[in-house]
């Protein structure tokens, strides 16, 4: 009946797929990786980047439970930046430019190199079911193969439909065909199946563009690696490059409105909020006169580039002549033009906090068939799917994590309670705990859970509790160390800052005034040969103590006032500190009273507190 036999068969080698199938091989489930074509497992379908705002969290937080995304970026990276430098190191977080082409590459062989791993070429058509159970899959080409468990990552694959101008035509992502067999086996077996849309810009020759017009982005001269086992950066670092779109672009685009199939009606399903093309850049945000551009090269051995802020299926021709209006990009050719592609995704409340579906046993989905967006977004997928695949095929009890205690975890509760009505992107404000989730510490919140599940090897662990222990001798000195005005330290200390510091201080209270850094903590503190980036951690958690009290008490506030009402004539957007789409969530579903605020789907929880302050100080100006 069979043609070959597997414990976990994985559909899908994206970002997803390849952390499923890497974590459930190497738990000891024997796995198949099934992908249309084999050179193109790790493809960046979109950015050439991995990291970001919440998003580098989450790639920290996979690497810190055992998941391979973070060791294969830092490999291949060839801009590393830290962002939000100037902020909380909350809110920081890392990004890295990558080579495509040897990322793509590098993934490969770490699968390859996966004890329990088989790689097979195919088109998954149809999932094999027998009484509620899957139990295998058939491809394209009749093969069969059994399986305990199935993990369907499959990306924007699923009936996938791209939109270039007037021309629509069926395909997964470029040059790629759509699963579109697989996508009607999911509607008959009864998955409540939704429509979404994604884009991607033009690359560009770069031979062709005067980069003397542009503005130098320069990588960090300290790159923040994603994985804790990376001791240094491999690659050479490149510059990326900054411009703006102009009044003129924008005019045209205008004129050609009725040539986008985005505003012509052809694209019924929802795109990504926080990442528009520049055609819904031009109409939504009309009193801009530009919008910021980042030229990102592909890698070292092409002259290709990303032209990220630029999305857009305006025609392949059109985006030529209007790039050429751009003062630098006046001979710049278009290598591939930019393109929208409409895609089939499940309704994730069908899913256990697992990534199993509750339809059918053995089932897992990750990824954007989940109604997600991002490359870090399915690889935490995949990782839970893969992880929980294997646990369930070796008979082991389940893995999943808490809001408080992961990115991940954050994710997967929003999934799983609130379901999607546009593509869902992590943000460090969907977070109540996020002064406690930092990247820096995400080993210290997850890797004695990745060593649990047997994804942390011996030298890592090792690595792991020299660098807690070191940690822990830092902050035993940041809180036992006193400098009285009497001594040199004080002096030296009050010189730099400007200020009296009483008659003594304490090295963690110090650590706290905004005008401190690690560098300067580092001079006073009585220990040789400290790690800064050790006591940049050491010195966030003294930082945020008295912070992380306050949060968990405000978090536990929102739940006890759902009888508080909500005015008729309330006016969201007179409420400071609500973004537009908490704003546009409020408005739409028109809440009465507190305890609805908190059903709204979407709405975060530092929405809800700000709701709850305006809610509570109305009722006391009646009083």
């Amino acid at each position: 009946m069979f043609d070959e036999s597997f414990d976990v068969v994985v559909i899908g080698a994206g970002h997803a797929g390849c952390e499923a199938a890497s974590a459930a091989a190497r738990m000891g489930a024997e796995t198949a990786l099934v992908t249309l074509n084999l050179d193109l497992i790790g493809q960046m379908s979109c950015n050439p980047a991995i990291g970001g705002i919440a998003k580098g969290h989450v790639v920290r937080e996979i690497d810190a439970l055992g998941g391979i995304m973070g060791r294969v970026i830092d490999r291949t990276g060839i801009q590393f930046r830290l962002l939000n430098r100037s902020r909380g190191p909350a809110v920081q977080s890392p990004r890295a430019q990558a080579d495509r082409s040897l990322y793509r590459t590098e993934m490969r062989r770490v699968l390859e190199a996966t004890p329990n791993l088989t790689l097979k070429q195919g088109a998954v058509v149809s999932l094999i079911v027998e009484n509620r159970e899957v139990i295998g899959v058939e491809l394209e080409d009749t093969r069969r193969f059994s399986a305990k468990a199935v993990v369907i990552a499959t990306g924007t694959f699923l009936n996938g439909t791209i939109h270039t101008g007037r021309r629509t035509f069926s395909a997964g992502r470029s040059g790629e065909p759509a699963s579109i067999e697989l996508a009607e086996n999911l509607k008959q077996l009864g998955f409540p199946v939704g429509r979404l849309k994604t884009g991607t810009p033009p690359r560009l020759d770069g031979r062709t563009i005067d980069w003397d017009a542009f503005e130098r982005q320069a990588p960090d001269e300290r790159p923040v690696a994603f994985s804790f086992s990376t001791s240094r950066v491999e690659q050479p670092q490149i510059d990326c490059y900054i411009g703006y779109t102009t009044n003129a672009v924008h005019d045209a685009i205008r004129a050609n409105l009725g040539q986008s199939p985005l505003y012509s009606g052809k694209i019924k399903g929802i795109g990504p909020r926080y990442c528009p093309s520049i055609e819904d850049k031009v109409v939504k945000f009309a009193e801009k006169d530009r919008h910021q551009l980042f030229l990102e090269p592909e890698g070292h051995n092409t002259t290709e580039v990303y032209l990220n802020g630029f999305s857009t299926s305006l025609p392949a021709g059109l985006q030529q002549e209007l790039l050429r209006m751009i003062d630098g990009f006046g001979e710049v050719r278009v290598i591939r033009p930019g393109y929208a592609i409409e895609y089939d995704f499940v309704d994730p409340r069908e899913l256990r906090p697992t990534m199993e579906t509750t339809r059918f046993d053995g089932l897992f989905l990750a990824g954007q068939i989940n109604g997600t967006t991002g490359y870090e977004e399915a690889a935490c997928q995949g990782f839970l799917a893969g992880v929980n695949a294997a646990n369930k095929v070796l008979s082991r009890r389940v893995f999943t994590l808490a809001r408080d205690e992961a990115y991940i975890g954050v994710l997967a509760d929003d999934l799983i309670r609130h379901g999607v009505d546009e593509p869902y992107r992590l943000f460090t404000s969907r977070a109540e705990a996020r002064l406690r989730l930092r990247h820096d510490n995400a080993d210290e919140r997850l890797l004695p859970k990745g060593r649990e599940l047997g994804l942390i090897e011996d030298q890592d662990w090792q690595r792991f509790n020299a660098k807690r222990d070191r940690i822990a001798e830092i902050r035993n000195a940041l809180d036992h160390t006193r400098f009285k005005r009497s001594s040199p330290q004080y002096a030296a200390a009050a010189q730099l800052l400007g200020a009296d510091l009483g008659d003594s201080f304490v090295l963690s209270h110090l650590a706290m005034r905004p005008d401190v850094d690690a560098e300067m903590i580092s001079r006073l503190l009585p220990l040789d040969g400290v790690n800064i980036s050790d006591l940049e951690t050491a010195l966030a958690d003294s930082m945020y103590s008295g912070y992380i009290a306050k949060q968990a008490a405000a978090a536990e506030r929102v739940n006890h006032h759902d009888a508080l009402k909500v005015p008729e004539s309330i006016d969201f957007r007179t409420i400071g500190g609500l973004s537009n789409e908490m704003i546009e969530r409020l408005e739409r579903a028109s809440p009465r009273t507190f305890g609805q605020v908190r059903s709204v789907p979407g709405v975060t929880h530092a929405a809800l507190s700000t709701v709850l302050v305006h809610l509570t100080a109305l009722q006391q100006t009646k009083a």
